[in-house]
Parts: structure tokens; C-alpha cells; sequence
């Protein structure tokens, strides 16, 4: 089998994750050769594995499938979390089946739209695998910014990271937040690494952005699950808040992140300032226009 130069990410994942390894990490003695590059060598990731140097390399350059066992020899060796177990998974899957034709974007039905809508002191927006914000409601709006506001479509939040310098001061731990919304996309997109539009939005966001070309080298994953975030509010002030991402049934390449708070706490009070200062906003928005 050739190797489709074009589109090797599980030999470029593979590559990644043992150059973060060092000999003494793995349990093997420092040679007190110099390496040439940081990590472990090829031929010591197959010893550790139990196969051979060549099939190692071969798997590395995508000449060759895995097996399931060899897979998971790997993943011990290169110590992988949950998350990067069931990436390697996908990755090595996807070769051996078609993978789902997605369509050309995505929206928000009625339902979905108004459910969101009554969520009136609870921040939410839904997201689609590409990072594209596909709804809100007016919590989410005014808690990360006013999506409609932003022009053209699809409105990516990963552009929006390191376009909007708002969005640097909203988040405090900004580098975190945008090295997740990275690795959650890779993750995200483990079926489709040669979308056109995933490649569109990497190569712009590479060309302009050398964080995003550093971070996205790095090949790390993670799922959109659940956390806890330090926010800025320029309205409200300091929020330590819970978000948590829910798989909408009806496309499940959509999902909802919701925002809460611990009862009775501080950020708990300031989500409900931020929901009357959102109610009093478009009450006079709504006079305005009626008056």
C-alpha cells in the first residue's frame, strides 16, 4: 500500500506523541547518544510494542493498516489518555470504512431554537464540529459576545478566539481555553481530516495566527465533555462557571454547551444580574422600535 501524502494524520498523531516521551519515561536506559530529535526513536517505540522497526515506520509513513492489538499496544506505550485512545481508534478505523457524508452546514431547527429561547437565565449555544456556532440565546449572546453581530457564516469560534481581542479579555485563562477549542476540533473531526472546509480553516488560521500553526502542530485531542472556565465579564465581573456539552439527538454533530453556576455562590448571583440586565436590554430595544 501507498502512502496518500495528503492525508497521514495518524502517522503525524503517532510522531507527535512519542516525541513528547523521553527513554527514562518508558523505562529504558539514556544511551548517551545524541538524538537528533526530541523524544523516542522509532525503533524504540516498536521494541516497546513488540513489533518490528519496519512495521512501525510503514505505519507511521500510512503504508500499512494496524491491528486492533497493535493499536492498543501503542496507546500503552505512548501512555494515552482516554481521549487520545479514541482518537487513534478513529483514525485507525476510518481507512477500513466510508466515513458519514456531512452536509455542506448546519442549522438549528424550530425546536431546538426554542428551547434554547426559554432558557432565560441560562447561558447557551450549540456547536458544530468545525466550531461553528450554529445557535445561541440571548444569556449566551451576552455572556460570550453578540453572535449575530459577527459577520458572515460560518461564525467560527476558533476564529473568534484570536480575532476579537474581547474575547482574550473575557477569558482568563485565554491560552487554555484556545488550546482545548483546538484539540476539541481535531478530535472532533477524527472521521474527516481531509474536509475541505476543516483544511480551508486551518490553513487561514495557520497563515495568520503562528499560535494556532504551534498549537495545532502539537496533535492534541480532547472531547467536549464537561469543565469549568474563569471568566472577565465586562458587565457582571468575575465568573467561575460549569459548562457542560450535550449531544442534540437530532444531529449528533451538533452540540449544546450550557453554563451554570454553584448555588448561592458569587457567579451564581452574577448570572442572574446578567439575566436582568439581558430582559432590561431588549425590553428597550423592543420599546425602541415600537415607540
Amino acid at each position: 500500500m501507498t502512502r496518500d501524502p495528503s492525508n497521514n494524520e495518524l502517522g503525524d498523531f503517532l510522531k507527535a506523541r512519542r516525541s513528547e516521551l523521553s527513554p527514562a519515561d518508558v523505562g529504558l536506559p539514556a544511551d548517551g547518544a545524541a538524538r537528533r530529535v526530541a523524544g523516542l526513536r522509532r525503533e524504540e517505540v516498536a521494541m516497546l510494542a513488540a513489533i518490528s522497526t519496519d512495521y512501525y515506520t510503514r505505519l507511521e509513513q500510512g503504508r500499512i493498516h494496524a491491528s486492533p492489538s497493535v493499536l492498543a499496544s501503542l496507546a500503552q506505550v505512548l501512555r494515552l489518555d482516554s481521549d487520545q485512545r479514541a482518537y487513534l481508534h478513529d483514525l485507525a478505523g476510518r481507512r477500513n470504512r466510508h466515513p458519514d457524508r456531512r452536509p455542506a452546514g448546519y442549522h438549528a431547527d424550530r425546536q431546538l431554537q426554542r428551547m434554547l429561547d426559554d432558557m432565560t437565565h441560562t447561558p447557551a449555544f450549540v456547536i458544530g464540529p468545525l466550531t461553528e456556532i450554529v445557535a445561541w440565546n440571548a444569556m449566551g449572546a451576552a455572556l460570550i459576545t453578540d453572535f449575530a453581530k459577527i459577520p458572515g457564516e460560518p461564525r467560527y469560534y476558533i476564529r473568534m478566539l484570536f480575532t476579537d481581542p474581547a474575547m482574550r479579555d473575557l477569558y482568563a485563562d485565554w491560552e487554555g481555553v484556545t488550546r482545548l477549542a483546538i484539540a476539541q476540533m481535531r478530535m472532533h473531526n477524527a472521521a474527516h481530516p481531509g474536509d475541505p472546509r476543516l483544511t480551508a480553516l486551518v490553513g487561514e488560521l495557520s497563515a495568520e495566527h503562528p499560535l494556532f500553526r504551534q498549537w495545532w502542530a502539537d496533535h492534541q485531542v480532547a472531547t467536549r465533555g464537561t469543565g469549568t472556565k474563569h471568566l472577565h465579564h465586562p458587565v457582571v465581573g468575575d465568573l467561575i462557571l460549569d459548562w457542560n456539552a450535550v449531544t442534540w439527538a437530532a444531529d449528533p454533530n451538533l452540540q449544546i454547551i450550557v453554563w451554570t453556576a454553584e448555588a448561592d455562590s458569587s457567579s451564581h448571583d452574577g448570572l442572574r444580574l446578567l439575566a436582568a440586565w439581558t430582559a432590561d436590554r431588549a425590553a428597550r430595544t423592543t420599546g425602541a422600535k415600537t415607540g
